[in-house]
């Protein structure tokens, strides 16, 4: 029997695989798959027995379960991978690269803001979370255009068509002005509130919606989240609200 050669890539080889193995099954560690995944590592070392050895009936067989290998692979672990895919969605190098490509229209929202404060504008601003709103965009003006300050600090203009209801953003979209929201039935106590503050409440309990107000009278802006309403708050926190909801 001839003797297998290693070599050094061969070694950082077995080091690389080794390790992913390791993160595995770290990873899979207290979950029922992590017998199932060492019953397939078992089934490949076998294989990898038989190729070293060649025999050739037993190769035969291994070769005719490779093409179904990996769809068995996927249908096993389907959970486990999406939690993979998840976790790495949410590692600080991909949100780092995220928030470099959303910087420019977050930047566009808060210059807007900013306008509107500085001019005395009211303003409810809609940004859409994983809970669609097309029910929504109905109820104003389909617009479907880019995000730009200037623009959204127009619609909120006193003569502007489009200033009464709220603004609605989809990802990097204006999508809809002029949406009616549902109002909020529940009072909080020592504060009165206005309609437009009544309409974010409202739709921050009913979805997953960042929604933002800037109040015209004081001018102030408030965010509503997931039925939780806080008032006045500075551009700092506004914008870090802003990329963790987005991000």
């Amino acid at each position: 029997m001839q003797l297998i050669g290693i070599t050094l890539f061969d070694l950082i080889d077995i080091i690389i695989v080794s390790t992913l193995i390791y993160q595995v099954l770290r990873y899979l560690k207290g979950t029922r798959t992590v017998q199932m995944f060492i019953g397939i590592l078992l089934i490949l070392f076998v294989n990898l027995v038989f190729n070293i050895l060649n025999f050739r009936a037993m190769n035969w067989i291994f070769g005719g379960l490779k093409s179904i290998w990996l769809i068995f692979f996927i249908v096993v672990f389907q959970p486990e991978i999406r939690r993979v895919l998840t976790d790495l969605g949410k590692s600080k190098l991909i949100r780092y690269f995220l928030r470099q490509e959303k910087k420019t229209f977050i930047d566009e929202i808060l210059k807007s803001i900013q306008k509107l404060v500085d001019r005395g504008l009211g303003a409810l601003i809609v940004l859409e979370g994983d809970v669609g709103l097309k029910h929504l965009y109905d109820s104003g003006t389909i617009l479907k255009s880019s995000i730009n300050s200037d623009l959204i600090t127009s619609i909120f203009l006193p003569k502007s068509p489009l200033h009464d209801g709220a603004l609605i953003i989809k990802e990097e979209k204006i999508v809809a002005a002029s949406a009616i929201l549902p109002l909020s039935e529940n009072p909080i106590q020592g504060v009165t509130l206005g309609t437009r503050h009544r309409a974010a409440l409202g739709l921050s309990e009913e979805s997953d919606a960042l929604v933002i107000v800037v109040s015209e009278e004081r001018r102030f802006v408030s965010i509503a989240y997931k039925g939780v309403l806080t008032m006045n708050i500075d551009t700092t926190r506004l914008e870090k609200e802003i990329i963790k909801f987005y991000l």
